[in-house]
């Protein structure tokens, strides 16, 4: 992975013109170049060298417009990286663009740190804004500053801020935490080299609630539900309280009916059922609906008598949530139809278009 990184790395050293094949350009998934300019900033977080702060400079704008312009917008690993290797520069001019990160997207702005925006240091930042002309200098001064006029920031935090990202992004692969080569293979969609890095990091670590999440997490995003469930099933130990319950064992459910195995799946969710008895208003509530949809969800995929079971048990449950949401309702109506149900499916696909009926009206709204 680092070697294919290093090569792309030295292309983009060569020539600028190359810079163009790893700028942001938006398909359907995303970026189409996400993966390549990840490898590219990667690789000069190992290697980091004065004469690239251009590079270093183009790649954090690309990483900006992604973030603005993607569907999933957020805040990617590799945006904060791009923030971290352009603020090491420490150049008070690229203040403006950390802001364009900053003010990306909803997440983007809660999540990118405003330390960024100091990284030439606290006084000259602010004083370099102040007599600045740029067009965002008054919306950048006020994030700048608290209601006093003081900044936000001190000398000493920035110190503190910076040297915990410097462990964040080491300089050497060797300190690196094993998560990341996960993530990284992960984005590559290397799905072997992603197990092999995932059995690495699991391997002699303990089976506490966060290693079995993560094991949970990343086995389902290889396809390996069946595993995913295995590691789901071993964290219901882990859950405190009624609430903890329910929801882990409706995330057990929806393992398990990815995995095929439908009855294991049916099991899963009575037991869910059985812990929102303890769960207050659980109907009321965004855990009540995602129970009400991994029925549907099952219904659709069981066959024969337990889908009849589930998918009533499912319309039952459903008479009682108010609110489901536009994905339910079509889960619903696919698995009235798959059961044969008539009647239930024209009351679903009724409620359905209802549903769509009323977004495209407040899209409409939202639109003049």
């Amino acid at each position: 992975m680092m070697e294919s990184a290093s090569r792309e790395l030295e292309r983009m050293r060569e020539s600028p013109d190359a810079w163009q094949e790893v700028r942001y350009e938006r398909a359907k998934d995303g970026d189409a170049n996400a993966v390549r300019r990840a490898k590219v900033l990667w690789a000069l977080q190992y290697d980091r060298r004065p004469g690239d702060l251009p590079l270093v400079r183009w790649l954090a704008g690309q990483e900006a417009v992604c973030r603005h312009e993607a569907p999933f917008q957020g805040l990617s690993e590799e945006a904060e990286l791009a923030g971290f290797l352009l603020a090491e520069y420490r150049q008070v001019e690229d203040v403006w663009l950390h802001w364009e990160i900053k003010v990306a997207n909803f997440d983007t702005w809660c999540g990118y740190d405003q330390e960024h925006l100091f990284a030439a240091g606290v006084r000259r930042t602010i004083a370099f804004v102040r007599d600045s002309g740029h067009a965002d200098r008054d919306a950048v001064l006020e994030r700048l500053l608290d209601e006093k006029g003081r900044p936000c920031v001190s000398e000493k935090d920035l110190a503190k801020w910076s040297e915990r990202n410097r462990s964040r992004f080491p300089a050497d692969p060797a300190a690196e935490d094993q998560l990341t080569w996960v993530r990284r293979a992960q984005l590559t969609g290397d799905r072997e080299l992603t197990r092999q890095e995932l059995d690495r990091w699991a391997a002699g670590r303990e089976r506490d609630k966060e290693t079995l999440g993560l094991l949970r997490h990343y086995l389902a995003g290889l396809g390996a539900f069946a595993e995913a469930a295995r590691a789901q099933r071993e964290s219901l130990a882990f859950a405190g309280n009624d609430w903890e319950s329910a929801s882990a064992w409706r995330t057990l459910a929806g393992l398990e009916r990815q995995a095929g195995d439908h009855h294991a799946a049916w099991e899963a969710l009575r037991e869910c059922r059985r812990a929102l008895d303890g769960v207050s208003g659980w109907q009321e509530v965004g855990l009540g609906r995602m129970y009400v949809e991994e029925l549907f969800l099952l219904a659709g995929s069981a066959e024969g008598e337990l889908a009849e079971s589930v998918f009533a048990e499912a319309d039952r449950q459903a008479r009682d949530v108010p609110g489901l949401s536009l994905v339910v309702l079509e889960s619903a109506a696919e698995a009235a139809g798959k059961v044969g149900d008539r009647a239930r499916a024209a009351h679903y696909r009724k409620l359905r278009d209802a549903e769509r009926q009323r977004i495209d009206n407040a899209i409409g709204r939202a639109g003049r």
